[in-house]
């Protein structure tokens, strides 16, 4: 069964990702992320395939911002763009210590898809941040 939004994942905003799948042709699944690779909301994966993606879109996410520490003069992360044989993999910022995951088809139009995930992230900002963890007790 695929999940909407696992409920051992806080509030629900898989509304967000399930109107942003269903507006983009050839848009299969979509997961909100912490930075650290913890599933918020998901729309098209089961639990434990959104827990992997959220994983793999976060070390992604790190490595892309490393490389603009590095070599783009501290420029941040706008999209990081995976190209496979059947998919295509996008991983966005979408508000502080947050980032969107968008798995599509070959089909999609990239240009199309990168617009509608800014859009979406521009709209609802607020909703979408996670903060810093807290350290546990003394």
């Amino acid at each position: 069964m695929v999940s909407e939004s696992p409920a051992r994942h806080g509030s629900d905003l898989s509304w967000l990702l399930t109107g942003l799948v269903e507006r983009v042709p050839h848009a299969r699944s979509a997961v909100l992320l912490s930075s650290d690779g913890l599933v918020k909301a998901a729309h098209g994966l089961e639990p434990d395939t959104a827990d992997h993606a959220a994983a793999l879109a976060a070390g992604l996410y790190s490595l892309a911002r490393s490389a603009g520490v590095r070599l783009g003069e501290g420029g941040e992360v706008r999209q990081v763009v995976v190209e496979l044989d059947t998919s295509l993999l996008f991983v966005s910022t979408a508000g502080r210590g947050t980032c969107l995951m968008v798995l599509a088809g070959t089909g999609a139009d990239a240009a199309v898809l990168g617009y509608e995930m800014a859009t979406l992230v521009k709209s609802v900002r607020p909703l979408l941040e996670t903060p810093p963890r807290q350290p546990v007790g003394g």
